[in-house]
């Protein structure tokens, strides 16, 4: 028999206190550029994501398709995901295990620049972009953001040097895409120049990074050597690596001069990136990245509420056929003092109703569907909705319709494919919109008439022992 001795309550401790330790100092490692990367080849396309905007889904769903299109592409490179520690699990395991993406996960940097006067708050997070530079598995790494739309392969970009970016304004490189080698010597001198408020002009990697390299437009052009050598130093690379999708109807057309024309990316306005619905027509092009996600990821995660929506929607239309409904009578007399005031608030109701029918619509689509599919649900959600006003108030369907004619009639003159330029095509849609202006007018004094109507003639909300109007109503007419 071997005699053993007793576990002691606090050995469990003890070993409690060293696993949380340990925990913690790979916490820490990973958060500052230690966690590592099974790297399979000697390159990487990176991107970043982080949780703390209202645009989160709509980035993940952008980030899922960039990288699909560059496995797409058969790039020479792994594809990498710089997330942060609270982007969900859920997220991280399709990102590594349907994309085939490789996910390193971070702790935000912390921004020192968030009360300067300038500061915009969607970009308080967008520091992390500098955990590229801590990728030392890689020889070279392209940084991305998500709204990097590829036309064809770019592996040309991991023969520059030690730091390259496009410059999109004529002053300023553009951090969108840009190619760097890893460097932990570089990566910590940065967050030493982040501790000690090192000068940023907007508060993010933009102005932060644009400022850690002043020199770069006095640099060569990149020109990817024929032998496949890699370069050493700093480079601009030619716009054809960034061009923007804004330019794209003012002449350009993609005709761009110089170098290849690989890259298009949409910096504009955050709530007219291409993957929000109603972005197109707007920004044409952004039918091009839905044609891209229909290719990779599909849309699979919206199409039951797109089911939902359309069957709800078809039920109501079918509903105010069938019924009709009228309104219900309110039994009113000469006398009555605050009739005016009766008035007055039905009419506001109505008019706040057709307000929402044409809101609301747009409120439930999910964001991220397909522009087609999206208008098609909005304009029949729409029509379902004002159905419901014209018969509760005894409205005209034609100007209650008016508004639903004239957005569908402005999708069409947008998205009109053979404009010669962006200003034949802005003059035009302000063409449309002067023409349709009276149009607009005539249909709400129209309503306004109809409404006043049904409102000397019927009557809301019945007293309750009354079921018709009393003798007096019928002298008004």
């Amino acid at each position: 028999m071997v005699w053993r001795e007793k576990p002691r309550k606090s050995d469990g401790v003890l070993r409690l206190f060293t696993w949380v330790v340990l925990g913690l100092a790979l916490l820490e490692t990973t958060a500052y550029g230690g966690g590592r990367v099974k790297a399979e080849h000697k390159n990487a396309y990176a991107s970043m994501m982080y949780m703390g905007t209202p645009r989160d889904y709509g980035f993940y769903v952008a980030t899922r398709v960039m990288i699909r299109s560059l496995a797409r592409l058969h790039v020479d490179a792994d594809l990498v995901v710089i997330a942060s520690v609270d982007v969900p699990l859920s997220w991280v395991r399709a990102l590594e295990q349907e994309d085939g993406a490789k996910v390193v996960r971070v702790k935000s940097l912390n921004n020192p620049y968030k009360n300067q006067a300038n500061f915009d708050r969607r970009f308080k997070l967008t520091l992390n972009k500098l955990y590229a530079w801590s990728l030392v598995d890689y020889d070279r790494v392209v940084m991305l953001d998500s709204d990097n739309l590829f036309l064809q392969k770019t592996d040309e970009l991991f023969q520059c040097g030690q730091f390259c970016a496009a410059f999109i304004n004529p002053c300023i490189f553009h951090t969108g895409l840009f190619v760097l080698k890893p460097s932990m010597d570089v990566f910590k001198d940065m967050l030493h120049q982040l501790e000690i408020g090192k000068e940023n002009e907007d508060g993010a990697d933009q102005g932060f990074i644009g400022a850690y390299f002043p020199d770069l437009l006095d640099q060569p052009m990149f020109h990817p050597p024929a032998n496949g050598t890699k370069l050493d130093g700093t480079y601009r690379l030619p716009l054809g690596y960034q061009m923007d999708a804004s330019y794209y109807y003012l002449r350009l057309r993609w005709s761009v001069p110089c170098g290849p024309n690989s890259v298009i990316t949409f910096p504009g306005a955050p709530w007219l990136k291409p993957w929000y619905w109603w972005s197109w027509p707007v920004l044409p092009l952004g039918i091009s990245w839905h044609e891209q996600r229909r290719q990779t990821l599909g849309y699979s995660a919206e199409m039951p509420m797109v089911v939902i929506q359309s069957v709800v929607y078809l039920g109501i239309i079918a509903l105010t056929r069938v019924a009709r409904p009228n309104l219900s009578k309110l039994c009113y007399r000469q006398s009555d003092k605050n009739i005016n005031l009766v008035q007055a608030g039905v009419k506001v109701i109505a008019v706040w109703s057709i307000i929402a029918a044409y809101i609301v619509p747009i409120i439930v689509i999910p964001c991220t569907l397909h522009p087609i599919l999206a208008w098609s649900i909005y304009f029949l959600g729409s029509f379902a909705l004002c159905s419901i006003i014209v018969n509760a108030f005894l409205l005209p369907m034609l100007p209650v319709l008016v508004p639903w004619l004239g957005i569908l009639g402005v999708l069409f003159a947008m998205a009109f494919p053979w404009y010669e330029n962006g200003v034949v095509r802005a003059l035009a849609v302000f063409g449309y919109a002067f023409c349709c202006a009276p149009v607009l007018w005539v249909s709400l004094v129209k309503i306004r008439d109809c409404l006043q109507v049904s409102l000397e003639r019927e009557a809301f909300f019945p007293r309750l022992g009354e079921s018709s109007p009393p003798s007096g109503f019928n002298k008004l007419y």
